[in-house]
Formats: structure tokens, sequence, C-alpha cells
């Protein structure tokens, strides 16, 4: 499947969204906005970007917690759609207490007090602050928008988290699998502790996504039983899972999608600050570097630095360095069982996100005694983000429904 993407602002991205179901959207850049004092959570925040401003210090409380909310804007769906944006305490790959921005949204149809909960974690949206997920779709421009609207129309709440670091000086930790997992666990709390919302703290609750998602998704799951384990999970489903970076950047290095090769490094070093990525560039790295976070959004990451490579950049390379494989290490999916059920799907022709180490991932859930229903499909990288929303909706309405999975391990 070939995917044109042009930068003629929101309006042409959107059509091409709705016209295609393939959009990847670019916008301009924006400004930094200020802090500004962090009113009680029970009251709705002013609609401008000082909303994404964590309050410094971080106030007290438990992972998941409402920090604050406002009325959303949920994309097409605005006449038959509830939504609100959230920051929620979390916790970082280091284990300390951050604060996360992300969406809840439920169809104003449905019944808050016994709805299921469904994370849906997104995918690669971009270093730079408007490249938000919640961004994206406030403005109707988020490109899993079928994969939302299924969930809505199937009477579930979502949770959508924008991930760690979408802020207006972003510090995005992008591909970083233990601060991914805690941000997607902590939007179902919160979407769970929004009153506005009515959601039950009993209710049955899945994640699914696709990419960065997917790979968001698992990490959710291997956490749950010890991170967050109140929440009554009855399923995972993930596609094109990006579960060991190493691996994955190998087939990025002067390809199509090098552009979130670099962008993964930024998320490392976002997550660890020990790593110190500046130190490994050259003057024409940190100059792009630079400004991928200003303005960089999906798109820009696949046009304007396909088939490039590291060398372009770096005075020398960090991908071989302890420090940085000890942490890639440390994000490797595979090592601890996911204790529900888990659809697991990837294209074959995948070449973005190696299909080799998706079926290296699935092998070893089968052998951790995961209940794994495995799914290929004969297309690159961005097809499924279409194609396997029926099957992943499925497997979703199995698990609420109570019906026993079909692993084929």
């Amino acid at each position: 499947m070939r995917v044109r993407v042009t930068r003629r602002g929101v309006a042409a991205a959107v059509a091409a969204l709705v016209l295609t179901g393939a959009g990847l959207v670019s916008a301009a850049a924006t400004g930094p906005a200020q802090a500004a004092p962090a009113p009680a959570a029970a009251d709705p925040w002013p609609p401008d970007d000082s909303f994404y401003v964590p309050p410094s210090p971080l106030p007290a409380g438990k992972p998941g917690d409402v920090l604050r909310w406002r009325p959303s804007k949920p994309g097409p769906s605005s006449k038959t759609v509830n939504a609100w944006q959230v920051m929620y305490l979390s916790t970082d790959a280091l284990g300390k207490p951050n604060a996360v921005t992300g969406t809840v949204l439920l169809a104003k149809n449905a019944d808050p007090a016994t709805a299921p909960v469904v994370a849906l974690t997104p995918g690669t949206h971009g270093p730079a602050f408007q490249c938000a997920p919640s961004k994206m779709l406030s403005i109707g421009a988020f490109y899993e928008q079928p994969a939302l609207d299924g969930l809505l129309g199937a009477g579930y709440a979502v949770a959508m988290t924008d991930y760690e670091g979408y802020q207006p000086e972003p510090k995005t930790t992008y591909m970083v699998g233990q601060s991914m997992g805690h941000a997607t666990l902590d939007s179902v709390r919160a979407a769970m502790r929004l009153p506005e919302a009515g959601l039950s703290a009993d209710a049955k609750v899945a994640v699914r996504g696709y990419s960065q998602g997917g790979g968001a998704a698992m990490w959710a799951g291997q956490q749950q039983p010890e991170y967050a384990p109140e929440l009554k999970l009855v399923g995972v489903a993930g596609g094109g899972v990006p579960a060991d970076l190493v691996q994955v950047s190998l087939s990025l290095e002067g390809k199509r999608g090098f552009g979130f090769l670099v962008y993964a490094l930024m998320g490392l070093d976002a997550a660890y600050p020990e790593l110190k990525l500046d130190s490994y560039l050259n003057d024409h790295g940190r100059t792009e570097f630079a400004k991928m976070r200003a303005g960089a959004c999906t798109a820009d990451l696949l046009l304007d630095y396909s088939n490039r490579k590291l060398i372009e950049f770096m005075a020398k390379s960090p991908v071989l360095e302890p420090a940085w494989l000890a942490r890639i290490k440390e994000n490797k999916l595979g090592a601890t069982p996911i204790k529900v059920p888990v659809f697991d799907y990837h294209g074959t022709r995948d070449d973005i996100v190696s299909f080799r180490q998706a079926e290296t991932l699935r092998n070893d859930y089968c052998k951790l005694g995961v209940a794994v229903t495995w799914k290929t499909y004969d297309s690159d990288h961005i097809t499924p983000i279409y194609t396997g929303n029926a099957d992943a909706l499925q497997f979703l309405a199995d698990r609420f429904a109570d019906k026993p999975a079909a692993p084929n391990c």
C-alpha cells in the first residue's frame, strides 16, 4: 500500500484521513505556553496549552489520580460522544512520579455505569508538542479514528493516553515500554476516577493498540499484575508490535522508517538522562534533532528522514554503548507473561517494524504460557492500522462477553 502525505495544513490531512483511511498528519509548530496555577481537579481547566504543563512540584497522590480536566472535542464524533481531556499522576521509567495527559471518551447513548473500559494506545505521533494524540483528536486529525469509532460504537468507554512528555517543551519517551505501560494503565485509573465520566471502578478493562500502541498495550499487559492489580483486565490486543528495539532498529537504518529510529533514540534519552544523547551528535545532528522536537509529526518523520543513516547526524553511534544497551534491554518485551488472553497481529511484509522480531515475541509468550491468538496479514506496516480493526474489535468483544479464548500457540 502506498501512502501519500502532503503538508497543506490540517484540513488536507483530515480530508486524506476520511477519504483514504490512512492519513498521516503534519502540523505547524506552536509556541510554548506558560504554566498556570493548578485549580482543584473538580474545576474544568481553561482551553489553552497551559493544560499540558505539569504542576511543579507535583501534588501528592496515587498513580491515576486526576490533577486536572476539561471538556474536549472528540473529533468527527462531537455530536454523539462526550470527551474530557485529563492530566493524571503516573510513574516514569525510573519509578518516579510524573504527570501525563490523555483523553477519556464515551458515547452519549452508552451507560457509563456498565460500560467496559478500553485503553486505546496510540501509534507514533511524533516528538513535537502539537503532535500529541489528544491534540490531533481535538482537531479531527487523529489517524486512528476508525479504531476509536469502533470502540465507542460498541458501547465501550475509551481511555487514550498521550504518553509521557507531551508538553510545550516536549520530552516524549517514545518507545520506552517501562513508561508507556504505566501511562496506559494509569489512563484507565484516571478515567474511572473522573467524576464527570461516571464510570465504574469495577468495570472490565482491555487494552488495544497498533505499532507504538501495540508495544504499549503489551507492556501494560505485562505490568498490570504488579502495577495495577485492582484493574479487572480481561484481554490485550496489539498489532505491529515493536518488541525488540535492537532488531527493529536494524531494519530502519538507511530505510524508509529511519525517522522512527532517531525518534526512538530521543525517547530513550528523555527517559534516561544518563544516556546523554547530545554528546553523540555532530552539529548537523543537533540542528536536525532540535528541528524534530520543534515541529516533526509522523508525516515529517517519514518524508524528511527517509533513507538516511545515523552517521549523518552523529560523531559516534550510541547503539552499542553499554549504558544504551542496558536500557534497551530493560525495554524488550517477552520476558514476563501476560496473564490474560492476547491477540497479537502483524504484517508479513512490514517494512518498518520487523516481522521476524514480532514472531519471536509470539514464540516467547507461548513458551511462558500466555494465551496468544496470533494472526498475520499479507501486508506492509501501515495497512493493518485499518485492516486489523475488525479482528481486534471482535477479540475484545469476546473477552468482555466472557467467551473462552482460542490461542494458537
